[in-house]
C-alpha cells in the first residue's frame, strides 16, 4: 500500500485560494510589484478572503504580503528573497510623495479625484524648487527649455511606472489619472498624531522625500516591473 505523504499537503484555505481562476492574475501582479487596492474589486476581494493563507504562502518565497492600514495589499521582499526587486528612483519617490499630498488635498474632492500631468507638474514645482528637480535630471542643468522638456519627460516616465505599480489609474486620455489609496505606501513615515497632509508637505519641502531609503524595509522599497527604464 502506498503511504500518503502529508508533509507538503496544502491547507484547505490555501488550496481554495490557488484554485480560484483569478489567482494566476493576482500572483503575477503581486510579483511584478503591483499594489492591489479596492479599485480592483475582484482581486482585492480574493486577497481579503484568503489573506492569512496567502500571507503564509508568500513567506515561502521570503516575502511579506502586506495589508496596509488603508486597505491595499502588496508584496515586500526580504533581503534573502528569491523574487526580483527594484528600488524607485529619487524622482519617482518624490512623485509618489506629491501624489500622496494631492490625494489628501481638497482638490481631489472638487475635481472628482481626477488629475492631469500638468496638475502634477505644477504641484511639484510649487512644493519644491525647480533647480532641485532639474538636478535630478542632470547635475549640470541650467534651467533651459531643453532641461524643462527633459524634466517633463521624466515626470511622465515616473507616472507610468507608478501606474504599473497600481498607485494611479488612467482616466480617459493618457494625461488624466485618478490616484489610488496605494499612494499611502509613500506615507508610511507620516502615520503619527501629526496632520498627515502637513507632515507630507514638510517631508517634500525639507527634501526628506528624496532620502535614500533603499536599505529599510519601509515605504519606498518595492517590487517593481523589470521594464523600469523607458
Amino acid at each position: 500500500m502506498l503511504s500518503t505523504n502529508t508533509e507538503f499537503a496544502l491547507e484547505p484555505e490555501l488550496a481554495c485560494a490557488i484554485a480560484n481562476p483569478l489567482f494566476p492574475t493576482l500572483d503575477n501582479q503581486l510579483r511584478t510589484g503591483r499594489h492591489i487596492s479596492a479599485d480592483e474589486l475582484e482581486l482585492h476581494s480574493l486577497l481579503q478572503a484568503f489573506y492569512p493563507a496567502l500571507e503564509q504562502f508568500y513567506r515561502r518565497y521570503h516575502a511579506e504580503l502586506v495589508r496596509a492600514p488603508e486597505g491595499f495589499y502588496y508584496l515586500r521582499p526580504r533581503s534573502n528573497s528569491e523574487l526580483g526587486t527594484g528600488i524607485l528612483s529619487e524622482l519617482e519617490m518624490l512623485v509618489g510623495k506629491v501624489l500622496c499630498y494631492l490625494y489628501l488635498s481638497p482638490d481631489r474632492l472638487s475635481n472628482e479625484g481626477i488629475f492631469s500631468l500638468l496638475d502634477l507638474q505644477e504641484e511639484i514645482l510649487t512644493l519644491t524648487n525647480e533647480s532641485t528637480l532639474l538636478a535630478l535630471i542632470n547635475q549640470r542643468a541650467g534651467g533651459t527649455d531643453l532641461d524643462r522638456r527633459k524634466l517633463q519627460d521624466r515626470l511622465k516616465s515616473a507616472l507610468r511606472r507608478l501606474k504599473r505599480l497600481g498607485m494611479v489609474m488612467s482616466v480617459g486620455s493618457q494625461d488624466k489619472f485618478r490616484i489610488s489609496e496605494a499612494v499611502f505606501r509613500f506615507a508610511a513615515d507620516v502615520r503619527s498624531d501629526e496632520d498627515p497632509k502637513a507632515m507630507q508637505l514638510r517631508l517634500i519641502r525639507d527634501g526628506e522625500a528624496l532620502a535614500n531609503e533603499s536599505s529599510n524595509e519601509g515605504a519606498e522599497r518595492a517590487m517593481v516591473p523589470d521594464e523600469e527604464n523607458e
